[in-house]
C-alpha cells in the first residue's frame, strides 16, 4: 500500500493537481472537526468518529487529536490499516461471519460488533483477547440481534467466553442518519435508543456489563448528543460532509470536493468536464453540485464525462477551467480514489492517502 501512495507527489498549488481528483479545504475541515469535538465534550459524552467516510489515517490522527477516543470502522481492511497506523480505541460496527478474516481482525485488537452467538464462539476460538459489544437491531432489519431475549443470550456467550470482555451495546439507526425531517430523525432516533434502553437495562439486571452504549451519525448528532442513554457517538461524515447531508439541513461545511477539468466547451449551452460515473458515488439518484457556479445544472456523461448546464450561468466556463463539486455522497466517493489532496486555499499542503483494496 505504502508503495502505491509514494508516486502521488504533491504540487504546490491546485492548479497542478491532475484531475479528477479529491480536494479538502482544511479551513472547513478543522472547523468542523473543532465544532464537533467542542460538542461532544460540552456533552460528556464520548466520540468514536467513524472511518469509513474517509478511510484516511491522517483525518483518524487528527480526530483523536482533537478529543475522539478512537474510531468505528466498517470493514477488516479498514481495521487494518487504522492498527497500522497506530490509531487506538478500534470498533469494527459490522459483524463478520468469516472465522478466517475473524483472525485477521483479532490481531488488529480492535473491539468486535456481534449479532449471533455463533460469532462469539468464532472471536473466542482466535483465542485473542477482544472487547465485544452486542449489536442490537433498532429498527433498519440490517444487522442486529433482533429481540432482547436474543441479546441476552449473546451477551452471557461473551461474558463466559474466556478471552472475550462484554463492554456494552450497538445501536446504530441508518434510518435516522437520512430520514426525512430533522422531527423524523429525532423520533427515529428515539425509538431507537429507547430499544437499546430496555436491553442494557436488562444487561445489567443480569449482572452484565454495559458500559458504552454506541451510535448516531452525522445526521442526527446533536440530537443523540441530548439523549442520557448515549455514551458515545459513531458520527463520521461531519468532517467531510456532502449534497445528501446538506439537502437534510445539516450546516456542517462540505469541506471535501471532487476537482474536475473543462475538457470540451464546443456548445453555447453546456460544457463537458472529466468527472463521470467514476469520480462521483452514484447512489443518491441525483448529480453533484458545482461550486461557486450558480445557475449551472450537473447531468451525467459517461463514465469518464459529466455534462454541466451553463445557460442560465453569468459566465461561461472555459476549455481548461478548474471547477469543484460538492459530491452526492462522501463515502463511497473517497471510496472512488488513492488520495486526498489536503488544501489552504489555492496551496496544496499535503497529499493524504486514501486506502485501498489490498
Amino acid at each position: 500500500m505504502k508503495e502505491q501512495h509514494e508516486n502521488i507527489r504533491a504540487p504546490k498549488r491546485k492548479s497542478g493537481i491532475p484531475t479528477p481528483a479529491l480536494v479538502l479545504d482544511l479551513d472547513a475541515f478543522e472547523r468542523n472537526l473543532n465544532r464537533m469535538a467542542g460538542a461532544v465534550t460540552r456533552s460528556g459524552k464520548q466520540l468514536r468518529a467513524h472511518a469509513k467516510a474517509h478511510k484516511c489515517p491522517e483525518i483518524a490522527r487528527r480526530q483523536i487529536a482533537a478529543g475522539a477516543i478512537g474510531m468505528c470502522v466498517a470493514t477488516a481492511n479498514e481495521a487494518g490499516m487504522l492498527a497500522n497506523a497506530s490509531i487506538p480505541g478500534l470498533l469494527l460496527t459490522s459483524p463478520v461471519a468469516d472465522p478466517i478474516r475473524m483472525q485477521r481482525i483479532a490481531a488488529t485488537g480492535a473491539m468486535v460488533a456481534v449479532d449471533h452467538v455463533r460469532q462469539v464462539e468464532w472471536y473466542a476460538q482466535t483465542g485473542a483477547s477482544l472487547d465485544a459489544v452486542v449489536d442490537i437491531d433498532v429498527g433498519d432489519h440490517r444487522t442486529g440481534a433482533s429481540s432482547l431475549e436474543q441479546a441476552l443470550e449473546i451477551a452471557q456467550a461473551i461474558d463466559r467466553a474466556p478471552n472475550l470482555t462484554l463492554r456494552g451495546i450497538q445501536a446504530y439507526s441508518v434510518r435516522g442518519s437520512h430520514g426525512g425531517d430533522r422531527e423524523e430523525r429525532r423520533q427515529i432516533s428515539a425509538a431507537a435508543f429507547q430499544i437499546a434502553a430496555e436491553i442494557r437495562d436488562a444487561f445489567r439486571r443480569s449482572g452484565l456489563c454495559c458500559d458504552i452504549v454506541s451510535g448516531g451519525s452525522t445526521g442526527t448528532w446533536d440530537i443523540d448528543l441530548a439523549l442520557p442513554i448515549v455514551t458515545e457517538l459513531q458520527a463520521g461524515s461531519y468532517v467531510l460532509m456532502d449534497l445528501a447531508y446538506r439537502r437534510l439541513g445539516l450546516d456542517f461545511e462540505n469541506a471535501l470536493h471532487v476537482l474536475t477539468t473543462v475538457v470540451s466547451a464546443n456548445h453555447a449551452d453546456f460544457i463537458t468536464v472529466d468527472g463521470g460515473y467514476k469520480a462521483f458515488s452514484t447512489d443518491r439518484g441525483y448529480g453533484p453540485e458545482p461550486c461557486d457556479l450558480p445557475g449551472a445544472g450537473y447531468r451525467w456523461g459517461g463514465d469518464e464525462f459529466g455534462f454541466l448546464d451553463v445557460m442560465d450561468c453569468s459566465r461561461k466556463p472555459q476549455l481548461g477551467d478548474r471547477i469543484e463539486f460538492i459530491p452526492p455522497h462522501c463515502d463511497p466517493t473517497v471510496n472512488l480514489y488513492r488520495a486526498i489532496y489536503a488544501c489552504r486555499g489555492d496551496d496544496v499542503e499535503a497529499v493524504w492517502p486514501v486506502m485501498q483494496m489490498p
